[in-house]
This record gives structure tokens, sequence and C-alpha cells, in this order.
């Protein structure tokens, strides 16, 4: 496939919906670099890359830091000449009420969740600016629509996630910088590992406790990153041109009716 052939790519996350993502986009031509402070992520990532003779590498990145996400950007462009799309696909997950979640976890749920697209918008959109346009997608969840309990700075993020998505898509539409978001069910990453450890019980494997999650949705299974990934690709592809301020829910239909058979 040669899709995105010529297109340059910034992502973050090196896992998960963002290591899918980055194998859809230069599978398809796309130059990728993918920012992650996860060092053992980044080496896998980078492991994939040579395996598959994919243009993609990893960079050690705090993105919810401006100027580590500022250099990221410089980094992508110096080594490519440009910037076309940008997938947000990082994230941290904390568990807890506002009762029981510290005001410092609270702040770094918001700062990667939230801020890492604030800041990834700030310094690639007037690159994007510089070769006509260009394509944002954010990767928000279902429980930005509707919520379970004991999550409270995630979905706090994920709602803003979506509202943030659509105050870009308006300022920036003149320039043609498309912006919308994906809300993905149960998938199948590390952030659906680290809930099957807090919510599986005592003694369930992570697939029983997958398999569980997935029951929850029509379709009864959880999704796979790749799944999302080729949603993502769509979004970030000239033939969504039409496409922007959206969300989208990749859900296998959980939030489609009101949980009751």
């Amino acid at each position: 496939m040669t899709e995105f052939a010529g297109k340059i790519a910034l992502i973050t996350g090196t896992s998960g919906i963002g290591l899918a993502s980055a194998i859809r986009l230069a599978s398809a031509g796309a130059k990728v670099l993918a920012c992650g402070n996860d060092a053992a992520a980044n080496a896998a990532f980078d492991r994939i890359a040579g395996e598959r003779g994919l243009a993609m590498a990893s960079r050690l990145t705090d993105v919810s830091v401006e100027a580590e996400v500022a250099a990221a950007v410089a980094d992508v462009v110096s080594r490519h000449g440009g910037l076309d799309i940008v997938v947000n696909a990082a994230a941290v997950h904390p568990f807890g009420t506002v009762l029981d979640t510290s005001f410092e976890t609270w702040n770094r749920c918001l700062s990667v969740n939230v801020g890492s697209i604030y800041l990834t918008g700030r310094f690639a959109i007037p690159e994007m600016d510089k070769r006509g346009g260009g394509a944002i997608v954010n990767i928000s969840s279902v429980q930005g629509h509707n919520c379970q309990q004991n999550v409270a700075a995630y979905v706090a993020t994920k709602g803003a996630i979506h509202a943030l998505t659509r105050a870009m898509a308006l300022d920036h539409a003149d320039i043609r910088v498309r912006v919308n978001s994906v809300s993905p069910g149960s998938v199948r990453t590390p952030l659906l590992s680290l809930a099957a450890r807090t919510y599986g019980g005592e003694g369930v494997s992570e697939e029983d406790a997958f398999a569980r999650f997935g029951a929850a949705h029509p379709v009864g299974r959880i999704g796979e990153p790749e799944e999302v990934a080729e949603l993502v690709a769509y979004l970030a592809s000239d033939r969504a041109g039409f496409i922007t301020g959206s969300d989208f829910r990749i859900d296998g239909g959980l939030t489609a009716g009101i949980g009751v058979k």
C-alpha cells in the first residue's frame, strides 16, 4: 500500500494503539516518529520497525513536558522535512474517585492525556500549515461518553479530549488542518491489562478478564489495536477530507444500548 507515501507522521505512544497506528501508517508509505517515555516499549517499537523494514522510529519523550514535545516536533521535521499527521495515543489510566485520587495523580493524568494533545497541536499545526494542511487524530475513549465508577481522573480527560478536538477543528479549519477523535471500547492494550489486574479478581488470568470485558460488548469480544488503527488511518487520509471536529466510537456496540438483556 502506498496511500501515505510522502506523508510524515508524529505519534505519541509506542505501544498499544500508538504502535498499531504507526505500523499501519508506515506500512502504507508514511515516515513515522513515535514518542514515548517507556524505554522498554520504545525498544520493542524499534525492534518491530527493523524486523518489518518500516520507516518508523521511537524517541524517548515525556509528552507532558513542553520542551520535550517541541523538540520531538523539531526532530521529525528535521529528519523528514515536514509534518502531515499527528496521532495522539499516549495515556495514563489511574483508578480512583475524587476522594482517593491525589492531586498529583490528577494533574499527571490531565497533563499526559490532554496536555500532550495541546502541546503537539501547538507545535505541529504551524508545521502542517507549511505543508498546506494536515490531520490530527486524538485517541479518546467510550468513557468520555459513558463512564464506570472509580476512574474520575481518567474519564475527565477523555471528555476533555472530545471538547478540545472540536475546538481545534474549528480553530484551524481555515488552514486545512482536520482534527478528529476516536473513542474505543475495551481494546487489547497495556492499559486494558492494567484494568484486568485491577478488576479481574484474585486468581483470574488476564485472558479470562479480557473475555469478561468482551462479554459486555454486543459483538462478544474486546477489540484489537489493529482495528482501531484502521479507523485512525482512514481519518488521517485524504479519503476523510470532509471530516473534522467529530468523534468516532469503535466499541463493538458497547454504547449503542442501555446494557439490559
